[in-house]
């Protein structure tokens, strides 16, 4: 089986990655073809639309494919439903659909999200929390839970406002520094996280043991449980623009992640794109962790699962990235509400999935420069 055969053909390139070849899996010197592309592209979607399906099926109320069927056509022509498939129409349309389209959604971005911060941070290791928007999320929720009579929407616009409070606090401080501003935007994000958690363990010590304390902890774990409509209706156009946005600037950022000096030399302000970027992927951050909590290994595992199918162009990488994070959180949606009685957090199932899942692309691609 020749090299070249394997690049473009994802199965077999797929096949490599288990394998360990690493000369054909160097992503500094190897892409997948025009052809393998569009293959690889076809099969992504292809899957995310048979998990999609399947994921329809799954719970605990059993809906067969017929019954689906007749809720969707009873639903398009007006036909009115048994009492027996009413309710399932209601559990189908109201808890299953919104819950599948905000999985994918949050999955989407947080993969594009740390997709960008790599190549902007040029760090095979950076995560879209690197800023400290997951502590800000974090601490914001946290506290709206200890406020007396707070619902679940304060939840998530303080979620949402110290999220971004934190990125702007991050970028401030690399502002006033002025000195190497990649890596001093690092270490405010540090400063910035390191703040945030300590407010959060001191309002741990001040809550309620018995509610306020479980529901942080709960909170701080993700969970799809609270999934409705008008979270879908939230994300769906901030987070797909975000998205078109960040897939239209993907050459930039192959340029970006040359270094500030290559990208000055090829007439690009590397300081504003960097911005809009880092804005961009903070605000999509923000956005998913206030609307599920904490979600993680997402945006570290993904982006490198791409770089390795397709190698580092993001005219590639990226389109592969979003599609897999997609995929890969509606999986462990799937599995966190299947695999027991209760439903399992959902950070609980990406840790288990994603760290020994890195463990073994560290170790198949050691040596060829994939870190």
């Amino acid at each position: 089986m020749t090299t070249e055969s394997i690049r473009n053909n994802p199965l077999k390139r797929i096949t490599a990655v288990f394998r360990g070849r690493r000369k054909v899996l160097d992503p500094h010197k190897t892409s997948l073809g025009r052809t393998g592309y569009r293959r690889l592209q076809y099969a992504t979607l292809t899957g995310l639309a048979l998990l999609a399906i399947i994921s329809l099926h799954t719970g605990r109320l059993d809906i067969s494919s017929e019954e689906i069927r007749s809720i969707l056509w009873s639903a398009g022509t007006g036909i009115p439903l048994d009492s027996e498939l009413l309710s399932k129409s209601l559990v189908f349309f109201q808890v299953r659909l919104p819950r599948c389209i905000l999985a994918i959604l949050v999955g989407m971005g947080l993969s594009a999200s740390g997709a960008v911060y790599q190549a902007l941070f040029r760090n095979p290791l950076v995560s879209p929390d690197i800023l400290g928007v997951a502590a800000g999320c974090t601490f914001g929720a946290a506290l709206a839970m200890v406020i007396p009579g707070s619902s679940f929407a304060l939840v998530r616009i303080f979620a949402f406002i110290f999220g971004l409070a934190a990125v702007f606090s991050a970028l401030g401080i690399a502002k006033a520094v002025g000195v190497k501003p990649i890596l001093i935007l690092v270490l405010a994000g540090m400063v910035v996280t390191s703040f945030f958690n300590a407010f959060v363990m001191i309002l741990k010590y001040m809550a309620d043991p018995y509610n306020q304390l479980p529901a942080i902890v709960f909170w701080t774990m993700g969970s799809f449980s609270r999934a409705a409509w008008k979270d879908v209706h939230t994300l769906f156009p901030l987070v797909g623009l975000g998205l078109v946005v960040i897939v239209m600037l993907r050459y930039r950022l192959n340029v970006l992640s040359l270094g500030d000096m290559q990208a000055k030399s090829l007439g690009i302000n590397p300081t504003m794109y960097r911005v809009v970027l880092i804005l961009i992927s903070s605000l999509i951050v923000a956005l998913t962790v206030a609307t599920c909590g904490q979600v993680c290994w997402i945006g570290l595992i993904i982006p490198h699962i791409a770089r390795t199918l397709v190698g580092p162009n993001h005219k590639q990488m990226l389109p592969i990235t979003i599609t897999l994070g997609g995929l890969f959180m509606l999986l462990a949606d799937d599995i966190a509400r299947s695999i027991t009685a209760a439903e399992l957090p959902i950070s609980i199932v990406t840790s288990l999935i994603g760290a020994p899942l890195f463990a073994f692309l560290l170790y198949k691609n050691r040596g060829s420069g994939w870190i």
